[in-house]
């Protein structure tokens, strides 16, 4: 539903039917992401409910949109099955436009969408942040690394050892690369390090950059 006075958009997620299994004991343990597209930023997400195929949620969430935007965007549900100790399994994905439509017909009227195979979208591994800057008077590029959030848990402990590595690319063989410090059992490091490659004025356009998070074992 459209709340035109607080100009919010209110998703109450019910149910799902009949989800594959993705575990050994023959059910899974599923859950729902939402996001308001294009914007990926915020995002919503339901309780894990275990050992089923056919979760009941009854969970609303609201998210602010001016009336003017509601044509331009699209609800995405991505259905995962949680793991507790590797990457959450993505079960399937609806995305569904038409925002107003849906949003003012009779609100006792639920609706039902197929879940797609998830395709283009991977489970969410998580946001690096960092900046570049290029001196061209010393040739020099400068990659700092900030800080990375949300990481997947890729250790027994619930934790990751996670470091970053910069590498300088051109024609597709690596020329090279530079690491940060490891922080230790964190999936939200801070680093603030930066990784600095000499790269000759006119070979700048002719270069990339390939960054890569990585786990410590």
């Amino acid at each position: 539903r459209y709340s035109y006075g607080s100009q919010q958009l209110l998703v109450r997620v019910l149910r799902a039917r009949d989800l594959p299994a993705k575990d050994s004991n023959g059910f899974s343990d599923p859950y729902v992401k939402i996001y308001l597209l294009p914007d990926r930023k915020k995002k919503f997400q339901t309780k894990v409910l275990r050992r089923t195929l056919n979760p009941e949620w009854d969970e609303t969430f609201s998210f602010g949109v001016p009336f003017a935007e509601l044509p331009a965007r699209r609800l995405h549900f991505s259905v995962y099955d949680f793991d507790r100790f590797s990457r959450h399994d993505l079960i399937g994905q609806v995305v569904m436009d038409n925002l107003l439509e849906a949003a003012e017909a009779r609100p006792e009227v639920a609706i039902w969408r197929d879940i797609q195979e998830g395709t283009g979208e991977k489970a969410d591994l998580g946001e690096v942040n960092f900046s570049l800057c290029y001196l061209p008077t010393a040739g020099r590029l400068t990659v700092t690394v900030i800080r990375a959030s949300n990481l997947r848990a890729m250790d027994l402990t619930g934790y990751s050892d996670p470091y970053v590595k910069a590498s300088l690319m051109a024609e597709g063989r690596r020329l090279k690369k530079r690491k940060t410090s490891i922080k230790k059992n964190t999936l939200n490091p801070n680093y603030n390090e930066a990784l600095v490659f000499d790269v000759p004025h006119e070979s700048v356009h002719h270069v990339s950059l390939t960054i890569a998070v990585v786990d410590y074992d």
